[in-house]
C-alpha cells in the first residue's frame, strides 16, 4: 500500500497555531517561504488550493520561495501522459500565481515511472529523476542570498527493485563536502532536502506507513550527511515530505520540516497540520520559523489525526 493512499480518512483533529519566531532586528535579516508537497492535480480542488497559497505568498514580503519537492501527484506510478499533464499544470499555475523567485527541490513524486505500474521503461530518456531535471535543472546545487549560502540536496534514492528510499548518494556527498569546504570560515550555511534527515515521524506516523519496501520516512544515511554539515556548523536543514510541521534542535542545528501545501492530499489537515507553508527568517545566526495556513477548506475533508 502506498503512503499517499493512507492520507485519506480518520477523525478530524483541531489545529493549534504553531511556530517559532526569530527576532529580526539584526541588520540584513530576511524572510523566505518554504513550500512543500503541492501534489497538484486536476481533482480535489488542488489547483484552487495551490493558487490560493501562491497568491498569499506573492502578496507577502518574503524575498524568495523554496519549493521543497513533490510538485505533482504523481509521477511515480502514473503513465507518462498523465505525469506530463500534471507537471504542465504545476508549471502553468506557478507561472501565473507565484510572483517570486523560486528555487526548486526534487521530490519522490516528481520522478517518472519508478513504480512498475506506471508502464514506463527504465530505459526511457525521461525515466526517474530526468523527468524533473528536464523541467527544473540540476537535482543538487547551491545559491547565495544576503550573505547566506544555501545547498539544495537530492534525497531521493531510486532502488534497484524500482522503489525508492531516503538517501543522499556518494557523488553528491563528495560535491557537498567540496562546496562547503570552499566557504569562508564562519559562513552562514543552510541545507535543503525533501526527505528529512531528522524527524520525529517514526514516533507518531500511521503504523501502516512502516509497511513499505524501503525507508520512505527519512534519509537512511543521514549520519554521513550530518558529519559533513556538522563540520561546517550549518545553521539549519529545511525539510518537507512528511506533511507535518516540525522543528527539532540538535547541537545548534535547526531541522525545520514544513507542512504540506496539500495538507492530507487535499482532504483536510494531516496529523494536526493544515494546508500551509512555512515562513523562515534568518537574522544573524538565528533561524526562526512560523507555519502559515492560507485558508483552504476542502469539500472532501477527512482530516487525518494521530
Amino acid at each position: 500500500m502506498h503512503r499517499r493512499t493512507l492520507l485519506r480518512g480518520a477523525l478530524a483533529a483541531p489545529f493549534a497555531s504553531v511556530g517559532l519566531s526569530a527576532a529580526s532586528a539584526d541588520t540584513g535579516a530576511f524572510t523566505f517561504a518554504l513550500l512543500g508537497d503541492c501534489h497538484i492535480r486536476p481533482e480535489l480542488d488542488a489547483v484552487r488550493g495551490c493558487t490560493m497559497c501562491f497568491e498569499q505568498v506573492s502578496a507577502s514580503p518574503v524575498d524568495f520561495v523554496i519549493q521543497n519537492g513533490d510538485h505533482i501527484e504523481d509521477a511515480l506510478e502514473t503513465n507518462r501522459t498523465r505525469a506530463t499533464m500534471l507537471m504542465d499544470l504545476y508549471q502553468q499555475t506557478e507561472r501565473a500565481h507565484l510572483r517570486k523567485k523560486v528555487y526548486h527541490v526534487l521530490g519522490n513524486h516528481d520522478c517518472l515511472g519508478v513504480f512498475p505500474a506506471s508502464g514506463v521503461s527504465p530505459d526511457a530518456p525521461d525515466y526517474g529523476k530526468r523527468f524533473y531535471t528536464n523541467r527544473f535543472g540540476p537535482r543538487y546545487y547551491a545559491f547565495d542570498h544576503k550573505g547566506v549560502h544555501f545547498v539544495v540536496l537530492d534525497s531521493v534514492g531510486i532502488t534497484a527493485d524500482r522503489s525508492y528510499e531516503g538517501r543522499v548518494d556518494a557523488d553528491q556527498l563528495a560535491w557537498l563536502q567540496a562546496d562547503l569546504a570552499a566557504q569562508p570560515a564562519g559562513a552562514r550555511i543552510v541545507a535543503i532536502t525533501h526527505i528529512p534527515l531528522i524527524t520525529a515521524m517514526r514516533c507518531y506516523e500511521p503504523e501502516s506507513w512502516l509497511d513499505t519496501p524501503h525507508n520512505w520516512t527519512n534519509v537512511v544515511n543521514a549520519r554521513e550527511v550530518l558529519r559533513v554539515l556538522g563540520a561546517h556548523k550549518v545553521l539549519a536543514v529545511l525539510q518537507a515530505h512528511s506533511h507535518v510541521y516540525e522543528r527539532i534542535e540538535l547541537n545548534g542545528m535547526a531541522f525545520i520540516t514544513t507542512g504540506a501545501v496539500a495538507g492530507a492530499d487535499w482532504r483536510g489537515s494531516f496529523l494536526g497540520t493544515p494546508e500551509g507553508y512555512t515562513e523562515v527568517t534568518i537574522a544573524g545566526r538565528t533561524v526562526g520559523s512560523r507555519y502559515r495556513a492560507y485558508g483552504f477548506a476542502s469539500v472532501h475533508r477527512g482530516d487525518v489525526a494521530i
